[in-house]
This record gives C-alpha cells, structure tokens and sequence, in this order.
C-alpha cells in the first residue's frame, strides 16, 4: 500500500503520524512511504532520517495525498486538508468529531474512510490509541496547572506542594480513567492534597488501593463536584465517553464560588470539554479568564511535548497501520472488530453511533461491522 504522512498543520502541533522507525517498519513489510518535506523537524527527525528509513519526501501535503492510499496523521484534518481526502483514500488519525459538526460534514463529503485513533479499541474495552495522549496530558495537567497557579501568570500565587508550616495546594480531578490517574501520580508527587472523583465506584476503590493514604476519592455527585469547586485551587477535567461529548460537570454558577486566581485545566476539551466555560484555546495563546478563574483549554495538549508524544503514539498505531496496509481497510477491520470500532466515517456516512447521537446526524453501520 502507498502510505503518506502530511506535516501537521494544526497551530503549535509539531508531532508526526509515523517517525522514521516506523516508516522503516512498514518499507520492510513491502509498502511504499511518502512523507512531506520537514514533516519530522518538530520532533527532531529530518527529512534525511526519513529518507534512510526508505520514504520518499515531497515537498507538499498536495502531492503526498494524491500518492497515497492511506493517509497517517495526529490531528484532525484541517479544511485545506479535507479538501485534499478522495473517496478512495483511508485516513488513520485523531478525529474527535462529535464535538466538530463541520469537520464531520467535510469528511462525510470526501468519501474517505476515516478510522479514528480515539474509538479503536482493546479486549477490555479501554481505548489503546487514546491512552498514551491521555497519559501524557493527565500528567501535563499538573504542570500547567502549577504553573498558572503562579502569581505572575496570573494565578492565586500557590505553590503546588505547599512547604512546611504552609499547606498545598486542593487539587481536585474530575474522571479516574488513565488522564485522570496520571494527573494524580503527578499532583501527589509534587504533596499536593489530591482528590479523585468517579461515578464509578469499583474504579475509586481501586484508585484508592493504589494510592492508598496519598489521594482521597469521592463520588462525582453534582453536590460533590460543587464543594471540590469551590474549595481547590486547581481543578483537572479528565472525563470521557468514548466517541460521545464530554458531559458538563462544572457550571458557570459553580464557577463563581471559586478562589481568584484557581486555574482549571480541561483536558476533555477535544470532546468539548467538561466545564460549562470552556472553549478550546491554542498553546500560542493557551489560557482566558471567566470570573476570576483561569482556564487552560489546549485542545492538542501532548503536542507540547511532540518528541515524546510522537513516539508513545507511533508505539500503539504501527500494528493497526501495518495491518491496514496489508488487508486494506475493509479486510481488516472485518479480521479486527477493535479496529472496526474506530471506523467514525466512510462513504459518506457516519459509521460511529456515539458520533452520530452528539450531532444529531444519521448513523448508518457498514454492514458486518456493526459495534
């Protein structure tokens, strides 16, 4: 199959969708491999990296997509790139589409087959292309978080952990998943007073097993949430249904309760976040303020940190990208219903249920593929 990787377009997003060993992986296994000139300087790969691994560079997204059959990225397509996808072309990428009705439209248009990243999933139901990002943006959360905490950035002026004779920072996390957990291993490894708060109780108690006296954990009642709003100084949205929007657990009412200067980091953003305020923001411009509050809202988190990012991703996509690559899309997610689960798009129709239920669209399951 003739496999193409476009740079990233999407503002401050420096990861690639294949780096130079995975390319070579896939050239070994007899596919031919195009990748865009500079695609991989984010992540310090050059082009002669790529070249030595066996791809062809060109120097335009154009000519990359029009020599490929599949198309490997990170981000979702922007419209310059939509307007690039063909009905014979598979795209293989993050999509997040039920919380972008317009992107959804423009790939419904395109005919591609569009499998997404965040749906696939495993033999227990987790989502193993979701989980090193969400990894790596739980434990962001906290970074970011400490540090629009500070006084200068605009914040309480709270030091995470606190030092002796002063008291840490309340740290609450909305959504024990894997973001969830990550930002917790990080809040605690800084002493700050970190709670978790679940819907799921099976999952608080093990979180509390695992963390035994470092956390605290809660039910995730709206009275719950509203107290831990109210009394921490930084709050992490880590929520998630597959493929569906992100439900509202923080209100604007709640909002106002909060201290001046608290920051609130949304890392569901990408499925519309989680707090009533939140809109997406870039890292050239990562941060607004409602009511005293500072939102950090960057819909593309991991891309802050693409070098590793990059290469945790390239860890769990190559198997599928080289399983696609040898059946074709259609053989292979009948031979995988994992991989099926992350058809969003194709045809022109939206193939995903969660997707088609959050914009309000018509789904229509490939037959035999149904999930």
């Amino acid at each position: 199959m003739r496999i193409g990787v476009p740079k990233e377009i999407k503002n401050n997003e420096f990861r690639v969708g294949l780096t130079p060993a995975s390319v070579r992986e896939l050239v070994a296994a007899g596919h031919e491999l195009f990748v865009e000139t500079n695609a991989g300087n984010g992540i310090d790969c050059p082009d002669s990296a790529f070249q030595k691994a066996g791809a062809t560079m060109l120097p335009t997204a154009a000519e990359v997509f029009k020599a490929s059959d599949m198309i490997v990225k990170v981000k979702e397509p922007q419209a310059s790139e939509i307007a690039l996808l063909e009905p014979r072309h598979i795209l293989f990428t993050y999509l997040h589409l039920a919380a972008d009705k317009p992107q959804t439209e423009g790939l419904m248009k395109s005919g591609a087959t569009c499998i997404a990243y965040e749906t696939v999933t495993s033999n227990s139901g987790a989502l193993p292309l979701l989980k090193p990002m969400s990894e790596v943006a739980g434990r962001m959360s906290v970074q970011v978080g400490a540090h629009y905490l500070e006084k200068e950035q605009g914040g309480r002026g709270i030091l995470l952990g606190g030092v002796p004779g002063v008291g840490p920072a309340k740290v609450a996390i909305l959504g024990g998943g894997v973001a969830g957990v990550n930002a917790a291993q990080m809040a605690v490894g800084m002493r700050a007073d970190v709670t978790i708060y679940d819907i799921n109780m099976e999952r608080l108690a093990e979180l509390d097993m695992f963390f035994s006296s470092q956390i605290r954990t809660a039910y995730a009642s709206k009275a719950q949430i509203a107290d831990a709003v109210a009394q921490s100084e930084l709050v992490i949205g880590a929520v998630l249904v597959p493929g569906a929007a992100a439900p509202k657990l923080v209100t604007r009412d709640m909002l106002k309760t909060m201290k001046r200067g608290s920051v609130l980091v949304d890392i569901a953003i990408d499925q519309g976040g989680c707090f009533e305020t939140s809109h997406p923001t870039t890292h050239a411009d990562p941060v607004y303020e409602v009511d005293g509050v500072i939102h950090y809202c960057v819909a593309n988190m991991p891309g802050a940190v693409a070098r590793t990012s990059a290469f945790a991703l390239n860890n769990v996509t190559l198997p599928f990208v080289l399983t696609i690559a040898k059946y074709g899309a259609d053989e292979a997610m009948r031979r995988d219903p994992h991989l099926a689960a992350g058809l969003n798009v194709s045809g022109g129709k939206v193939r995903h249920q969660a997707v088609a239920e959050a914009l309000d669209l018509q789904f229509e399951p490939v037959l035999g593929l149904e999930h």
